[in-house]
């Protein structure tokens, strides 16, 4: 009874609230909300003019630099379409296409009532579907509205299709059906579909060539002339005996029009070269654009690229690799001179038409030369500075325990920068990036046009330098051209009607003199020996500058290198992102970047590059990267600021002091590690007294809860042939001669401590249980 007070109560106040004050403005609310609902509802409901499926695009014509064709595209994407009228479209075909989809299509309206009858009748006889029902209208509204076959898509097809009936005639839908039809991997239309298959328009089809064309539409990817021809028959003889059975054709005409033979036109479907680069190219242009376009791209170039990418690929292929893409710059003018998205763009099963140029993939290390570059721009380092390739550990958000390593999984020790560049060492980059800042080197690559690069500084870590991100060819070249051009950015042009200026310099007043000397440092075929020879595919017999990049996993390879006059990019890789087998940069891409760089400097080697400026030479110690003394093992000439000559002139050698008159050795304790890792230093370990090199004061370690075989070793600096006293926590581990102890670890804070006479030394680490390892792009987990 309480409920139904209630319920009358708010039903009274309700209505007293209508009859009240806000009885008017509650109305005029419901009646703007009505209004509204009925114009947003319009367009649903409005009858469907020929004026509203009017297709614009118009076909494109390319040529080279020098007005040699490339090829024709038919629409601006990578779909072939050309709209033409009923008056330009062969009669047979008009026959052929409404014999075989809707014989009734001019007695009916949107829906054929007799057929949705027959095909539901034989279906309950069947017990399964045995025939559509779909008419030419509802197969348009099926393409406009491109909707899963689904039982709400089926309403609004048959919804749209009543609207196309209100609006167009018969004649008018039949043509926007023509126009769209799928004929067949990217093609649509029966104009474009005959101009590819046949090579002429669509009012000269046969009533061969019209039969068999009539009969794609019913399954595109089973019946593609040029993959399933024998099935594709079978459905042209369906397609004929619909025409006899119809009046439009005798059967002696229909017999005739089975058997001959109808030739095909190559797959390449009227592209010469470059078809990438044409999509690509097609989808930049203006509405208005003119029939002919003149590109940048020089076709002989195009086309020896095109074949040496599809060789190299080949040979490649046991190492399962399968993709490839190339760009080829000029330096002065940041013309397109070459574009290769694939090997092969017409080889549908292995993803050929995937643009290799645009895709977003990680870069590896072929980012370095920029933070590099920067650091010597900001005074972060100097070109004599020396970094430590050693073991190193950081400690990254939501991980614990990681370890940047390069593929060799070695460590130099003490480098130059010159070295570390050259050899693409991992530890030193990612050392130079934790001083110039990440959101800084960050800032820098979106200057020289690395816009996909569009997440916050923390996403990327400082694996940004090893290849955290994602970029693409084209930015990767054009910011290889900025690097040849000595800081000066140019867009790169691809048409050669276009203007040749430069865009606006983003870098800050770039002097050329660290650009300048990065180019000497990578052109240094003696500096990158230890990583890949003096002699390798790198080296070639002119001046370059190249750097190479390897992803994690070795999903993807690059060599991206210059020489006065062209930029070379190349990605090797597969598009699935499937791993190689063991595959390099050097071994990957460097072969086909090699190839390409030696053909166009066939006829003439290009001039050297010059040296660095507002730079002085200086004799360095390779160790120290200070004035030589006596006790320095090797002296090396390199490039110091001219700022700097001063202090280099007067400062002594902290790698090599002088101690009572003698001179010796002695390296920073971050080299510790390094050393005992050494056999010829072994001896160096007692002038640095008792010393634990491994775990390092302040390391983190991550154990996984159920992984009871991990064990943590506990290193010495050196060996000992006399007991050493090893203690935990101050309860004592071991008693031994050896340098090395082996330690389940347990999560807790520790403090090791190590005792040997009147000797000692201590570190305190901590470990903790994760759940499970998290992965983290440009870092790999420290061995256990």
């Amino acid at each position: 009874m309480a409920q139904d007070r209630h319920r009358l109560t708010v039903n009274w106040n309700l209505q007293q609230w209508g009859k009240g004050r806000y009885a008017k403005p509650l109305k005029v609310i419901l009646g703007v909300g009505i209004a509204v609902l009925m114009v947003r509802s319009l367009p649903y409901f409005a009858p469907i003019r020929a004026s509203d499926l009017v297709q614009t695009q118009q076909a494109a014509e390319f040529t080279d630099r020098n007005g040699l064709p490339l090829g024709t595209i038919l629409t601006r994407d990578q779909n072939h379409t050309v709209s033409v009228s009923l008056a330009q479209v062969s009669p047979p075909f008009l026959q052929a296409i409404v014999a075989a989809e809707d014989q009734r299509f001019y007695h009916h309206g949107a829906l054929d009532e007799r057929a949705i009858a027959r095909s539901l009748l034989e279906a309950l006889q069947a017990k399964q579907i045995v025939s559509g029902a779909s008419t030419i209208t509802m197969q348009l509204a099926r393409m406009l509205d491109g909707s899963p076959r689904t039982a709400q898509a089926k309403l609004q097809e048959i919804w749209t299709s009543w609207r196309l009936s209100a609006g167009m005639s018969k004649a008018e839908i039949l043509q926007a059906y023509l126009n769209r039809l799928p004929m067949g991997s990217n093609i649509y239309g029966v104009e474009a579909a005959s101009r590819i298959y046949f090579g002429i328009p669509a009012s000269d089809l046969t009533l061969a060539q019209a039969s068999l064309l009539a009969a794609v539409p019913n399954d595109p990817n089973r019946l593609n002339p040029y993959d399933h021809l024998l099935s594709l028959k079978k459905r042209q003889s369906y397609v004929l005996d619909r025409m006899v059975q119809d009046g439009y054709i005798t059967r002696a005409q229909s017999d005739r029009a089975y058997t001959e033979a109808t030739a095909l036109q190559s797959r390449q479907q009227g592209i010469v070269a470059a078809p990438h680069f044409l999509f690509w190219l097609a989808n930049q242009l203006p509405a208005n654009h003119p029939a002919q376009v003149r590109t940048t791209l020089d076709r002989p170039l195009q086309q020896f690229v095109e074949a040496q990418t599809l060789q190299v690929v080949r040979s490649l292929a046991p190492h399962n690799v399968h993709h490839a893409a190339v760009l080829v710059l000029d330096n002065q003018t940041g013309d397109v001179l070459a574009y290769v998205g694939s090997p092969d763009y017409f080889a549908n099963a292995q993803l050929g038409q995937n643009d290799g140029v645009q895709a977003l993939r990680q870069p590896g290390s072929t980012l370095k030369p920029f933070l590099y570059q920067l650091a010597l721009e900001n005074r972060t380092i100097q070109p004599n500075t020396i970094l430590a390739d050693v073991p190193t550990r950081y400690a990254i958000p939501g991980a614990r325990l990681y370890s940047p390593s390069d593929y060799s999984e070695t460590f130099q020790g003490p480098v130059r920068v010159r070295l570390a560049l050259a050899n693409s060492l991992n530890v030193p980059a990612v050392k130079t990036l934790e001083k110039v800042g990440v959101s800084t080197f960050l800032d820098r690559l979106h200057q020289l046009g690395f816009h996909h690069l569009t997440q916050p500084p923390e996403h990327y870590g400082l694996g940004l330098t090893l290849g955290s991100g994602e970029v693409s060819l084209w930015e990767l070249a054009q910011a290889y051209l900025t690097l040849a051009r000595q800081g000066n950015s140019t867009e790169l042009r691809v048409r050669s009607t276009e203007s040749n200026q430069s865009t606006p310099n983003l870098l800050p007043s770039p002097s050329p003199s660290t650009w300048l000397l990065i180019t000497d440092m990578l052109s240094d075929r003696h500096a990158r020996a230890r990583a890949f020879g003096v002699d390798s595919l790198l080296a070639l017999p002119f001046p370059a500058a190249v750097k190479t990049g390897t992803s994690s996993d070795y999903r993807d390879t690059w060599t991206v290198g210059f020489t006065t006059k062209y930029t070379v990019a190349v990605w090797v890789g597969n598009f699935d992102s499937a791993p190689m087998q063991k595959v390099s940069g050097v071994m990957g891409a460097a072969p086909l970047w090699n190839r390409i760089m030696l053909h166009l400097h066939e006829q003439q080697e290009p001039k050297s590059f010059q040296l660095p400026t507002g730079l002085v030479q200086r004799p360095i110690c390779s160790v120290s990267g200070a004035r030589p003394t006596p006790a320095c093992p090797t002296v090396v000439q390199e490039y110091l600021f001219a700022e700097d000559v001063a202090a280099y002139e007067q400062e002594g050698d902290r790698f090599f002091p002088t101690v009572q008159g003698k001179p010796q050795f002695k390296l920073p304790a971050e080299y510790n590690e390094w050393l005992a890792r050494q056999p010829k230093n072994l001896s160096s370990a007692t002038a640095m007294g008792l010393r634990i090199v491994s775990p390092r004061s302040g390391d983190v370690f991550a154990i996984g809860k159920n992984d009871s075989a991990q064990r943590l070793e506990f290193k010495l600096a050196g060996t000992s042939k006399t007991a050493l006293d090893w203690r935990l926590n101050g309860q004592p581990l071991a008693v031994s001669s050896s340098s090395s102890f082996f330690w389940k670890p347990q999560a807790g804070t520790w403090t090791l401590q190590i005792k040997q006479g009147q000797q000692t030394d201590q570190v305190q680490f901590e470990v903790q249980v994760a759940d499970a390892r998290p992965s983290r792009k440009g870092f790999s987990f420290a061995p256990k």
